[in-house]
């Protein structure tokens, strides 16, 4: 007989390539993303770090802050020291001014189109057909030098450009004041960041006071001067610095801000200034700083007194605070690492008893958790503040949303939802305040990140207080688990954008900025990587990138510097495309052993022009339902071919049991995305076997692979992804024999068209 020589067999493979005219770029989904990432340099290197010349500017704020509670309106002067670290000179500065996307002509209010809808409430139709216009926005009172000369400036929207007459020079600093006011709006009616609730029972007002002041924008390596307007989505990019701020309010206020409080002796009574300390040393339980029965009786008080509360925050990148009378407050002492951090709750009675129940335990559990998967939290202070349909966070304080009704009684939806605000908010602290992404541009970077964290949480959170789960298995999590993001991954892809996308110019911001990194970050860590290559590389990210200005390429580069695990077609399918899961069973066919050729086998030597006097000895697979196999039990067994090649190899397979039953299981993936193929595969004897296959699987088979099994077995039954750990979006092809699915996909994808 001839033998094929490695030539020829090299000929038939090269054989199937000739007639393809044309090329085609790498579209591989294992390809590297070098042509997508920026290039690494020496500000943002290879691995993800900080690069050897890696700078970030340093502000100082010294600011006087005045609140009219009459005439709902704020007063502000700040001095700032702006410190020029890269090296560039720098002719120019730029200002955000946030509170112009409330001016009454501001373009913010007509980004998107509007129509009648079908139904509508009075208060909706009051508000958008009959009330006039909120009149906001910054009043620029004076921009002067240290020196007290006006420097000219510009105002464009929410930018304000301040003009040098000398550029300020690598290393150098600047210093310059400002002055300013506003209209404080009333954040519940137009859902807005911050503003205050007005309480017509009593007539007070709740102040959460947030993007309050002129805020100098980032200058860096990435873009120069952040320069995107603020359109209400994309949020924040800011730089550090030290601040120090007076908050002159009426004196029966109580106050919490970002930042140490210097003076409470002067603004707190004798016994409240005890409870204070007290609270320092509190780490079983909150002490009651300012009571129920003391925040109402002075509910109609309404003092024409004046206290200033005075703040200082070192190295933070904003500040935010929370002012009423109606304020019951709250403190307990946590230890985490070696620091001594105060867990704080404020809150009007309208929150109660729901708050005095969960807010502080969910503040000092987030703190415990995500330093736990990060870095120990470095600020002397965390605050929950109840807000009106508030979920909005700042250095150190934080608004969180969450009320019973009139009576006192809440849901479970209230309760959970209550207490998942307050750990995503407090966790915001981490992520950006610290790691401090540029939330204008990569909203996922903060809010995907915080929520993946805030899932672990929300999980230890429930074995730590059980009570609150009443039975359940677990904490309910919202956003996490991979079965949730399934209806948002198989919707219309219309109104589906990829993860890195900025935030104003995608149709569901939640499920994508919040839940699919959210549950991306969770799969990677349940199924692909493991626990702890992934939490090694997480902690590594968040410590390399504290108190810094991380990229999207900076947390992607070194969550596989970290753990040796190339990503890059996880990074492409789940960030970069809006592609899904979906991986099924195509086919299961049983195979026996034959010294005779199949009619597959005789096309396949017709079509290569082979005879069977071109090959050497050699076994035929024949499906088990094409031709029958004699040979008793295994017929693989009765082979003359096998028997004779196991004779001739006496000495290695002396001992050696054939198969009694060999499958061929055909796995083909209808979705755009790559994963590891889990499968479990079941036999007539009842056992199970659990298989995971690399997600390299598909590296040469995107659209369908087989994988053959050898057994003694027979198979009875084969399940893609039992356990639902990718977030497959159609579970009815999951299955051999093919079950009743858990969700009628076909119906579900008709519905989400309608």
């Amino acid at each position: 007989m001839k033998k094929i020589t490695c030539s020829l067999l090299f000929m038939f493979l090269f054989s199937s390539l000739i007639g393809q005219e044309k090329g085609h770029k790498n579209e591989n989904k294992f390809k590297q993303l070098k042509e997508v990432f920026a290039e690494p340099n020496r500000y943002h290197n290879a691995s993800g770090a900080p690069g050897v010349d890696y700078y970030q500017q340093q502000v100082d704020y010294v600011m006087d802050v005045e609140l009219d509670d009459k005439n709902s309106r704020l007063y502000g002067a700040e001095t700032i020291t702006y410190k020029n670290n890269s090296p560039d000179a720098l002719p120019y500065l730029w200002m955000q001014l946030d509170q112009n996307i409330r001016k009454k002509d501001a373009p913010a209010i007509e980004k998107n189109g509007s129509s009648t809808a079908p139904i509508m409430t009075p208060s909706s139709f009051v508000r958008s057909y009959v009330d006039a216009p909120f009149d906001g926005g910054f009043q620029i009172e004076s921009v002067v030098d240290a020196n007290g000369s006006a420097l000219p400036y510009k105002i464009n929207e929410t930018m304000m450009r301040v003009d040098l007459s000398q550029p300020i020079l690598p290393g150098g600093q600047f210093v310059f004041r400002v002055k300013w006011s506003y209209n404080i709006n009333n954040h519940v009616k137009n859902r807005a960041r911050s503003g205050y609730e007005f309480f017509p029972k009593d007539g007070n007002k709740a102040y959460v006071i947030a993007q309050f002041f002129p805020r100098m924008c980032v200058y860096n390596d990435v873009e120069g001067w952040q320069n995107y307007q603020f359109w209400g989505n994309g949020e924040f990019a800011l730089e550090f610095g030290d601040y120090e701020v007076s908050i002159t309010l009426p004196a029966d206020h109580i106050v919490e801000a970002t930042g140490t409080l210097q003076n409470p002796k002067e603004v707190l009574s004798r016994e409240a200034y005890k409870r204070f300390k007290d609270a320092e040393e509190s780490f079983d339980a909150p002490v009651i700083i300012v009571t129920q029965a003391e925040a109402e009786a002075k509910e109609s008080s309404f003092s024409n007194k004046k206290s200033t509360w005075k703040y200082s925050a070192k190295n933070v990148r904003d500040f935010a605070f929370a002012s009423s009378r109606k304020f019951i407050w709250e403190r307990q002492a946590v230890q985490v690492g070696p620091n001594k951090v105060m867990a704080v709750s404020l809150y009007p009675k309208e929150g109660n008893p729901l708050w005095e129940e969960y807010s502080t335990k969910a503040v000092v559990q987030t703190l415990k958790t995500y330093s736990n998967y990060t870095f120990d939290y470095p600020y002397p202070k965390a605050v929950s503040v109840h807000a009106k349909n508030q979920g909005m966070e700042y250095p150190m304080i934080c608004w969180n949303y969450g009320r019973p009704d009139e009576d006192g009684n809440y849901s479970d939806r209230v309760k959970f939802g209550m207490i998942s605000v307050i750990i995503h908010e407090v966790g915001h602290n981490y992520f950006p305040m610290i790691v401090n992404s540029d939330e204008r541009q990569w909203g996922w970077m903060d809010e995907g990140l915080d929520t993946f964290v805030q899932y672990l949480t929300e999980q230890e959170f429930g074995v730590k207080y059980p009570e609150s789960i009443k039975g359940l298995d677990k904490y309910p999590s919202r956003r996490g688990d991979p079965s949730k993001i399934v209806p948002y991954m198989a919707g219309d892809q219309d109104f589906i954008s990829p993860i890195m996308s900025n935030p104003e110019n995608v149709y569901q911001l939640g499920p994508n900025a919040y839940a699919k990194p959210a549950t991306a970050l969770n799969i990677l860590r349940e199924t692909i990587m493991g626990k702890s290559a992934f939490d090694h590389a997480f902690k590594t990210y968040a410590q390399r990138w504290m108190f810094k200005h991380p990229t999207p390429e900076d947390f992607f580069r070194t969550m596989e510097d970290a753990s040796a695990i190339d990503l890059d077609w996880f990074w492409n399918g789940w960030f970069y495309t809006t592609d899904y899961v979906d991986i099924g069973v195509k086919s299961v066919k049983k195979y026996v052993v034959s010294d005779q050729p199949s009619k597959a086998a005789n096309d396949y030597l017709k079509e290569r022009e082979l005879t069977l006097e071109d090959l050497p000895e050699v076994l035929f697979m024949v499906e088990a339902t094409e031709e029958a196999a004699s040979g008793g039990d295994n017929p693989t067994a009765q082979s003359e071919i096998l028997k004779n090649y196991l004779n001739e190899n006496s000495a290695d397979y002396a001992d050696v049991e054939l198969p009694k039953n060999i499958y061929a299981v055909e796995f083909d993936k209808p979705g755009g995305l790559v994963m590891p193929l889990i499968v479990e595969y079941s036999y007539a004897d009842g056992t199970v076997e659990r298989k995971t296959y690399p997600v390299q699987l598909w590296r040469k088979n995107d659209a369908a692979v087989t994988k053959v099994i050898a057994t003694d077995k027979e198979l009875v039954g084969v399940r893609v992804d039992p356990d639902g750990e990718t977030a497959d979006v159609n579970t009815e092809n999951n299955s051999w024999p093919k079950e009743e699915a858990t969700s009628d996909f076909e119906a579900f994808k008709e519905k989400l068209k309608g």
